[in-house]
């Protein structure tokens, strides 16, 4: 198999068809063409762009944004509301 090196990386042609892939899902066209444009025969195979995707905005969303800290909602902390309510 030929490869080409281009600044230390390796790419292969499954480099650029999985490259291709997911620019194409990235830019909102469904499986079922990325399935036929890529000649795969079962669309499990295709939906690994799918699980990429959802795993690639993930990692993005981590590394700019740490988790959210819930916000206490006022009426919890208001003692007397709250004795009032376990009066009930």
């Amino acid at each position: 198999m030929r490869r080409l090196s281009v600044f230390g990386n390796v790419f292969t042609k499954y480099t650029l068809r999985h490259t291709k892939g997911m620019h194409l899902h990235l830019g909102g066209v469904s499986l079922d063409i990325i399935r036929d444009f890529l000649g795969h025969v079962d669309i499990k195979t295709t939906e690994i762009y799918a699980r990429a995707n959802l795993e690639m905005k993930r990692a993005a969303i981590e590394k700019v944004s740490p988790a959210p800290t819930p916000k206490i909602p006022s009426w919890k902390e208001n003692k007397s509301l709250l004795l009032w309510l376990q009066s009930l």
